[in-house]
């Protein structure tokens, strides 16, 4: 470790006094390289422990290597207790299970025979700088790779033990020397869920009725023990219902639900009277997805706010709770502090048509997502589209700034983000995600870049992007459009469940209307749009060379799959699995593949799990019957997800695209 990262992990807390001074004219700033975008953050994973004695962070000093760093909060001054990862893994997470123990999370590849794949392991350490080697606790109790084990809670008021789960059984293991008992045993036929005093309160099964799949959930009865079957929902009717939470009462629970409206709220739950109670919080607007309760001794499981999926995930503070009013109140001061603002816009709900002007972050937002048990020692991080995350912290009612994770990007360079809407040709009111470039390009029209996001029972959301696609064009001069086309989920089930088994279909009309919609605002140049996107979006893109619409001039597909092969493997969880396999269907795009008409650029890991590379392999050998232009890139040890992309894969795919759309897309490129 240079001298130079000791200096900057001392430095970890300065005054925001010295945020403050005169504004600086900027000239056009040069846009970050796709290194820069790509390489480890600087600070990340910054949390506190609860009794708010240490804090620890994942660092890295040259964006490749990262190492876990433990701070006295009484001794910010002093130099960080540091931990590396194992020989050949790279640090994926660090928290506190403990006041003095910390569970670091790591990643490898791992081959079995032919079968190439990621692995995590889980550690749990101490970090006493005097004692030198530290003892590392596997969770799975034994050094084996092949062992899956995860946390299934840390018992917050359990001084020792936390609950694991270790191949389908659950333990209680001694976080001090690593001895596990078996409190409950697994099944094939049922998933267990857990409450934070490591009861076990429900169980969740999937089965088919009449060749219908549907799904149990059974809760414990707190009287008799047994489980009772509370809530039955079939995959056809999309309409679930899950426990989000346990209160202090045995006999209540909080679930959310949509009770035959659009949007998903948060109600509580008798089970003796097997009855939805009252609502406790619902937004009219945008999906609930969960409450936030209180881990602490004094209020232990007392609700202090609510979650919920809006352009961006946002917490809503309990004001009526005491510890919910004061993380309002922190919020809204260092909010303050840092420049946070937010935005009115005018918004349509794709559902029912109500218009209302709803409150948007305009920049960048700072939340609370890290506090000690008495408050006295807090985490705030400051983050948005064209903001890299800085991590604040407040300790004794003073705030200062803890760190940057990107300090040598210029956000001068970066594209400005804002929520849209535009109208599908059916009339459904699409939502999008809209990145423009910065001023010194001008006001358009722009090269455009139609970027749908992966799943497709996901959505995106005005956050930073951790991939560095977004803002790596829009520094460069494109617009970027990512559609939340029917199929996304938490924008509420109408338009969710307008996608089933419209693949390549209505799913792909909502893009093309979205590209549209920008030539028709003067945002898009109609003579330079391409389509790019991964998983799913991959697959978009195979489809977008195959549909005679003429609005794209080439097509990226990363991890890009086949109909068929989507629909027997969506998901990795059996659970998703099952339940998204009967809404896929529409065009199988690889079948077609001789029928491009545009080129296309496709590249995949040779570690993909969900998608397997032969789908890929399989358009090209269709394109090269055709005499179909295309490019191809395999990834040596790249999985499917962002967690399996080193920074150099990362920065590869961003390069790789970038030559593309200059030399191959069209004759004098994109």
């Amino acid at each position: 470790m240079t001298p130079q990262f000791r200096k900057l992990c001392l430095a970890a807390a300065v005054s925001l006094m010295a945020l403050s001074g005169p504004a600086l004219a900027h000239a056009a700033a040069k846009p970050p390289s796709a290194r820069v975008l790509t390489q480890r953050p600087t600070y990340s994973n910054v949390s506190v422990s609860p009794d708010g004695k240490h804090i620890v962070a994942i660092v890295s000093e040259d964006g490749k290597a990262s190492f876990v760093a433990v701070w006295d909060t009484g001794a910010m001054d002093k130099q960080p207790v540091m931990m590396g990862a194992e020989e050949g893994s790279t640090l994926m997470g660090a928290s506190f299970i403990k006041n003095d123990r910390i569970l670091i999370t790591m990643q490898k590849p791992w081959t079995f025979g032919s079968y190439k794949t990621h692995i995590r392991r889980s550690r749990i350490t101490d970090f006493e700088p005097t004692r030198g080697a530290k003892k590392m606790l596997d969770l799975a109790g034994k050094d084996d790779p092949s062992v899956r084990a995860s946390i299934v809670s840390r018992l917050p008021l359990d001084p020792r033990n936390i609950l694991v789960n270790v191949e389908g059984d659950y333990f209680k293991m001694d976080v001090y020397t690593g001895a596990q008992e078996r409190v409950y045993r697994g099944s094939e036929k049922y998933g267990y869920t857990f409450d934070s005093n490591g009861e076990v309160r429900l169980r969740r099964s999937v089965d088919f009725e009449n060749g219908q799949i549907y799904f149990l959930i059974e809760l414990k009865n707190p009287k008799t023990g047994e489980f009772e079957p509370h809530f039955k929902y079939f995959g056809k009717d999309r309409d679930p219902v899950e426990v989000v939470g346990y209160s202090k009462d045995p006999n209540i629970v909080y679930i959310s639900a949509s009770q035959g409206q659009d949007k998903v709220g948060i109600y509580t739950y008798d089970i003796a009277q097997k009855k939805i109670l009252e609502p406790l919080f619902q937004h009219k607007m945008f999906e609930s997805t969960g409450v936030i309760q209180s881990m602490a001794k004094d209020d232990y499981l007392d609700i202090v706010g609510y979650s919920y999926d809006a352009e961006r995930t946002n917490e809503y503070w309990e004001k009526g709770s005491a510890r919910g009013a004061q993380l309002d109140s922190l919020n809204k001061a260092i909010r303050g502090l840092t420049g946070s603002k937010t935005t009115r816009v005018p918004w349509i709900d794709p559902a029912s048509g109500d218009q209302a002007n709803v409150s948007v972050v305009d920049g960048a937002a700072t939340d609370i997502q890290a506090w000690s048990d008495d408050m006295k020692v807090v985490i705030a991080v400051k983050s948005g589209p064209k903001q890299p995350p800085e991590f604040y912290l407040i300790k004794d009612g003073k705030s200062s700034l803890f760190g940057k994770s990107r300090a040598s990007i210029d956000i001068a360079s970066l594209g400005d983000t804002r929520l849209v809407q535009y109208a599908a040709r059916d009339g459904l009111r699409i939502p999008g995600i809209l990145t423009t470039p910065p001023a010194s390009f001008g006001t358009g029209p722009f090269p455009t870049i139609i970027l749908p996001h992966g799943g497709p029972w996901a959505r995106d959301h005005m956050e930073w992007d951790v991939s560095g696609w977004t803002q790596y064009f829009a520094s460069r001069g494109y617009a970027v459009l990512q559609p939340q086309f029917r199929g996304s989920m938490g924008w509420g089930r109408k338009l969710w469940t307008a996608g089933d088994s419209e693949w390549g279909q209505k799913m792909q009309d909502d893009k093309d209307d979205g590209a549209k919609w920008l030539i028709d605002e003067k945002i898009a140049d109609p003579k330079r749009i391409a389509m790019f996107g991964y998983s799913y979006g991959g697959y978009a893109a195979l489809a977008a060379t195959i549909r005679p619409n003429g609005l794209y001039q080439c097509a990226v597909s990363g991890a890009g799959g086949s109909l068929a092969d989507m629909k027997k493997a969506t998901a990795e969880s059996r659970l998703l699995r099952e339940f998204q396999r009967p809404f896929v269907g529409g065009l199988d795009a690889i079948q077609a593949a001789g029928e491009a008409k545009i080129p296309i650029f496709l590249y995949h890991g040779d570690r993909d799990t969900i998608v397997d590379i032969k789908d890929s392999l399989r358009f090209i050998n269709g394109l090269k019957a055709a005499g179909k232009p295309y490019k191809w890139l395999e990834i040596k040890d790249m999985g499917h997800g962002y967690a399996t992309m080193t920074p150099d894969m990362m920065e590869t795919q961003l390069v790789e695209i970038e030559k593309f759309f200059q030399n191959e897309c069209k004759p004098g490129g994109l």
